[in-house]
């Protein structure tokens, strides 16, 4: 039977006893049950083009396998300074290597009386397929394009705008402030930007709208792009986020352009 890298993945780490998978923020995470994760699938996080397992792994295995095979292995963000391993799926490293390698990782987090009689790693086949190219990226699908193209013409038409990247999501600038970003959040696209508390608070009455985690307590707004925007809101949505980030400069050359 076919099967992919995803597929593959859960096939290991869920061979441990009391293994299970959690999502946390939309990525898969295997743990034992009510205790600690020992491994978090990761698929072009932030768009750093890997598609990973980090690992929890023995102290000093991450430099030691780093630095003998940076073909395969890589440290990670946020859980790289714990001595995490990152471990390319899609490299050519094989598949029974993968297996002994997640196995480490449960021992490593697994209670004593789970692992005292543990069986080696399962004898895993290789998966037949990767994974669909728009679940890697979900910005290479039509409908992302068509928008990313819209918002952009909208946003660049805006004295000393540009397009930028943060976190591996696609945002626009005036000068060195962000004033708006497009990010992909449950398989849903999202348009970021600037309104205020105030009206904040009135935009959520429309379910279409909501505070994002990170921002939304300085202000910043979340709209869902599923649906066809009323007219003209997106211009509205993103001409105050600009005007509040511009300089004085920039907003003298709008005006300027305004009464042209």
């Amino acid at each position: 039977m076919s099967k992919d890298i995803g597929e593959a993945v859960r096939e290991i780490c869920l061979s441990f006893p009391q293994a299970e998978e959690v999502l946390s923020r939309g990525t898969p995470n295997f743990r034992v049950i009510g205790g600690k994760t020992f491994a978090t699938y990761v698929v072009n996080h932030h768009a750093d083009g890997h598609l990973a397992l980090w690992l929890r792994s023995p102290p000093g295995a991450q430099s030691l396998y780093v630095d003998a095979e940076a073909e395969y292995f890589y440290v990670p963000p946020y859980v790289g300074p714990s001595g995490w391993l990152g471990v390319d799926l899609d490299k050519g490293l094989s598949w029974p290597r993968i297996a002994d390698l997640v196995r480490e990782a449960y021992v490593e987090v697994a209670p004593k009386s789970l692992i005292r009689n543990l069986p080696p790693a399962i004898k895993i086949q290789p998966p037949t397929t990767t994974i669909d190219p728009e679940e890697f990226d979900p910005f290479t699908s039509k409908t992302a394009q068509k928008h990313l193209h819209h918002i952009r013409t909208l946003c660049l038409a805006y004295p000393e705008t540009r397009q930028d990247t943060a976190f591996g999501r696609p945002c626009f600038r005036a000068g060195k402030k962000s004033f708006c970003t497009l990010y992909f959040r449950d398989s849903t696209l999202h348009l970021s930007t600037w309104v205020g508390e105030e009206t904040q608070v009135a935009l959520t009455f429309d379910q279409r709208y909501s505070i994002p985690m990170y921002t939304g307590h300085n202000g910043w707004i979340e709209l869902e792009m599923t649906k066809t925007p009323l007219k003209g809101e997106l211009e509205n949505l993103i001409e105050s986020s600009y005007r509040h980030f511009a300089l004085k400069r920039m907003l003298n050359l709008l005006d300027q352009q305004t009464k042209v």
